[in-house]
């Protein structure tokens, strides 16, 4: 395989923002096609992002044979039925979280991948970075004891009341958008699923969560969390463990200017920047090494994806 072809589906800006210039950052693939509903606007959206063409409807997407991969960044409720189908079409996907929006859809997408020629990603594309890797590395030295707590935030201000992480009928709110990066990180750390949640949410005016805080507990250990459309943006996390402490600035999508710290006694002792390249290029390039049959797929939605559902489901 020279290069993977990717096809999109849909104008989502967040392919645009993230994906596409992951992409080009870690080569080796190129975006072929994009199609969407409204022909004008795919064409659009392919000549602004330099993809190769654009196409009307997604099955134009999946049924042609050219196309290796697939990225999936349609609004939440359409996420099962398309990577169903690029799935069973014998394409290798990546979704953009959350995979569905409870866990029985999970079991059935996931019931689809593991029949698959391709493998299926979900895209928390933060555990392919290097700020991830020397973080396991910190805990599995045992630098701050046994973890037992993570609190993690995610929040941004949400601008504009027509935006589909408001429509309740496409799966919105801030739990989905957002809530969804700690828990993943949580199941991640812990190396396990959790076993009982709780949470209050704040509501809007379209009926979705706006705010959300809970609770998720992993037995031993537990996760606080924090996400919600309405405060200033943050990512911050904090690894309390039974000798000290990591604080990340930005553990899902770090930059440059992010820092990862390890406390002990109330005063940081080690300090880690996560250096270049993003979190998509990453994630892309290991997508890019197991199609060309040079790495073994890892964090699948098949290993991970179906206790972050359950995982939000308890806290729903």
């Amino acid at each position: 395989m020279s290069g993977v072809r990717w096809g999109i589906l849909g104008t989502a800006g967040i392919a645009a923002r993230a994906f596409l210039p992951g992409l080009r950052e870690a080569g080796g693939g190129t975006a072929a096609v994009v199609a969407g509903r409204d022909l004008a606007r795919a064409e659009a959206f392919a000549g602004e992002n330099g993809v190769g063409r654009a196409v009307r409807g997604y099955e134009a997407v999946i049924e042609d044979p050219d196309i290796d991969a697939v990225y999936v960044p349609l609004p939440n409720a359409l996420h099962a039925p398309w990577t169903i189908a690029a799935l069973e079409a014998g394409k290798a996907v990546l979704c953009e979280k959350p995979l569905c929006l409870t866990a029985t859809e999970a079991e059935s997408v996931i019931d689809v991948a593991r029949r698959s020629a391709r493998p299926l990603w979900e895209a928390f594309v933060f555990p392919f970075h290097p700020q991830t890797a020397r973080l396991r590395e910190l805990l599995e030295q045992g630098v701050i004891g046994d973890l037992r707590e993570i609190w993690s935030s995610f929040h941004f201000q949400l601008e504009g009341a027509e935006n589909i992480r408001l429509d309740a009928a496409l799966g919105g709110g801030a739990l989905y958008d957002v809530g969804c990066y700690s828990v993943r990180l949580a199941q991640l750390l812990f190396g396990r699923d959790a076993v009982a949640g709780h949470a209050v949410t704040v509501k809007g005016e379209a009926g979705v969560d706006v705010e959300t805080a809970g609770v998720l507990e992993f037995d031993p250990g537990r996760l606080l969390l924090s996400c919600s459309f309405d405060l200033p943006f943050t990512t911050y996390a904090r690894l309390v463990g039974t000798g000290g402490e990591i604080r990340l600035t930005n553990p899902f999508h770090p930059k440059p200017h992010d820092v990862m710290e390890v406390w002990r006694e109330e005063r940081p002792v080690q300090r880690h920047e996560p250096g270049e390249g993003s979190t998509f290029s990453f994630g892309i390039r290991h997508i890019h090494e197991v199609l060309r049959g040079e790495a073994e797929p890892r964090h699948t939605a098949v290993d991970d994806s179906l206790g972050t559902a359950r995982a939000l489901d308890l806290l729903r």
